[in-house]
C-alpha cells in the first residue's frame, strides 16, 4: 500500500504490551528513531504499475512535497502516465544513439543524423539526464543557435533531431512530456528558400565551362531532372532506347569517407521520360568518351563490390564523389566561362530547377513532376515550385466566359 515514511519518528510502545501510546487526543506518541537527523526525512513507499515496489526520498520540512508527489504517482498509474524517475536518469546521449537505430537502415542518413547531433546538440545535451531537460533548457539552446546566426532550416532541422529523440524518450516512459512541445518553446520555422530558375544563356555558358569531357552533365541534370550524386551514378545499361525512358535506380556517394553506389534518396528508384534530343546527347558522349567499368561497395563500406559502366569519370577512369566534382570540375566551369559563382543559387541543383521548370511550362502536372524528380511527397514539390506555376487567370477568365459570356449582337442589332 503506497504511504509516506517518517524516517527519523515513529510510534512509541508499551514496553510491557507492546502496544502504540496514544496522547490526550487519541493519536501516536512519537519518538526519534536511530536515523533521526540522518539523510532525507520522508520517503514515499509505492507500487509501480508492474507490482514492483519503488520510493522517492524527500528532506525534512518538506513533507507537502512528499505527499503531492505520492498523489501524483497514483493518478499517473490510473492514466496510464506512470514514468519511473530512476529512468529519467537515462542521459540524452544513451537515448539518441538508440533512437537513430530506428530512423533508417540507410548508413548515410545515420551518418548525417549523428554528425548533427555531435555538432551542435551534444555538447548541450549529451550528458543530461533526459529528465533534466526542461522547457527552459531547450529556450536557451535555441538562444544559443541564434547567437550563431544559423539559418532558420538548418535551426529547424536541428530542432526536429532534438524533438525526435525526445519523442521516444516519452514512448519509452522515460519522460512525461517532451519539452520541445512546450507552449513556451519557439519552434523554428524552416522552409525552403523561393528557388530562382536559372536563364537558358546561363546553363549554356556554364555547359560551354565544363569542356567537352563533363558537359554531359547538363543533359543530365536539366534534361532528366537528375541530382548530382544520380548523375555521377548513371549508366548507359540504365537507358532504355525502346522505350525511351532513364531508370535512375543509384547514386555515388560518400559513407565513412568511402565512395560508394547506393540507392537514390529515400531508396526512391524512378522512370524518367528520355527525349531524343537528350539521348543523341548521351550518345555523342559516349562515342567521344566512352563509359568506363566502376567498382564501388554497394550503400556501405563493408557492402558488396558492384561494377557499373558510368557515364562520367575522371580522365584516369575513376569515379566522382559529389564533393570533389563540385569543387574541381563544377566551380571550375564558371571561371572557365568567366560567370560569377554565387555560393546557395549556383550549386549543380541548379539545373535541377531548370528541369522542373521547362517541364511545368510545358503544362506537366506537378504529380509528374514529383514522380520524375524522385519526390516522395508531391505536396513538397508544389510548396517549392508553385511560383513557377503557369498563370490560371486567363483559363479562369475562358471558363467563366463560357457560362457567362454574352453572343456578340449581330449587325441589324447594332444599326438599331
Amino acid at each position: 500500500m503506497a504511504h509516506i515514511q517518517d524516517r527519523w519518528y515513529r510510534p512509541a510502545r508499551d514496553g510491557a504490551t507492546g502496544k502504540i501510546l496514544l496522547n490526550s487526543h487519541g493519536k501516536p506518541v512519537m519518538e526519534k528513531t536511530e536515523l533521526y537527523g540522518k539523510g532525507m526525512r520522508y520517503k514515499v513507499r509505492y507500487l509501480d504499475p508492474d507490482g514492483e515496489e519503488r520510493s522517492k526520498s524527500f528532506p525534512d520540512k518538506q513533507k507537502k512535497r512528499a505527499e503531492d508527489f505520492l498523489i501524483e504517482v497514483e493518478s499517473d498509474k490510473r492514466e496510464g502516465k506512470y514514468v519511473d524517475p530512476r529512468a529519467a536518469q537515462k542521459t540524452f546521449k544513451q537515448v539518441a544513439e538508440n533512437w537513430i537505430l530506428g530512423q533508417s537502415s540507410d548508413p548515410k542518413t545515420r551518418e548525417v543524423l549523428r554528425s548533427r547531433l555531435e555538432s551542435q546538440i551534444y555538447p548541450r545535451f549529451g550528458k543530461l539526464p533526459v529528465g533534466r531537460i526542461k522547457p527552459s533548457t531547450i529556450r536557451e539552446w535555441l538562444g544559443y543557435l541564434d547567437e550563431r546566426k544559423f539559418s532558420e532550416n538548418y535551426k529547424s532541422v536541428l530542432f526536429n533531431v532534438l524533438s525526435g529523440v525526445l519523442d521516444s524518450a516519452v514512448d519509452d516512459k522515460l519522460i512525461r512530456d517532451n519539452p520541445c512541445r512546450a507552449k513556451t518553446v519557439r519552434r523554428p520555422a524552416g522552409g525552403s528558400p523561393k528557388v530562382v530558375v536559372w536563364p537558358e544563356a546561363r546553363v549554356w555558358k556554364v555547359r560551354a565551362g565544363l569542356g567537352d569531357r563533363f558537359s554531359v552533365i547538363v543533359p543530365l541534370a536539366a534534361g532528366l531532372g537528375l541530382r548530382q550524386g544520380e548523375a555521377l551514378g548513371l549508366s548507359l545499361d540504365d537507358f532504355d532506347q525502346e522505350e525511351m525512358v532513364v531508370q535512375v535506380q543509384r547514386q555515388v556517394r560518400i559513407v565513412g569517407n568511402t565512395l560508394v553506389s547506393a540507392p537514390p534518396e529515400r531508396g526512391k528508384t524512378r522512370t524518367v521520360p528520355l527525349s531524343p534530343a537528350v539521348l543523341g546527347e548521351i550518345l555523342d558522349h559516349e562515342a567521344r568518351f566512352p563509359a568506363v567499368p566502376v567498382t564501388l561497395p554497394w550503400r556501405e563500406p563493408a557492402g558488396e563490390k558492384v561494377t557499373v559502366r558510368l557515364l562520367v569519370t575522371s580522365e584516369a577512369g575513376r569515379a566522382y564523389s559529389g564533393d570533389l566534382f563540385h569543387k574541381v570540375v563544377w566551380q571550375a566551369a564558371f571561371r572557365a566561362a568567366e560567370v560569377e559563382y554565387r555560393k546557395r543559387a549556383d550549386g549543380m541543383h541548379a539545373l535541377r530547377h531548370f528541369y522542373a521548370s521547362v517541364l511545368l511550362a510545358q503544362g506537366v502536372s506537378i504529380k509528374e513532376l514529383a514522380d520524375y524528380l524522385g519526390h516522395a511527397d508531391p505536396g513538397f514539390t508544389l510548396r517549392t515550385y508553385t511560383h513557377l506555376l503557369p498563370s490560371s487567370h486567363e483559363r479562369a477568365r475562358l471558363a467563366v466566359d463560357g457560362v457567362f459570356g454574352r453572343p456578340e449582337p449581330d449587325d441589324g442589332l447594332q444599326a438599331a
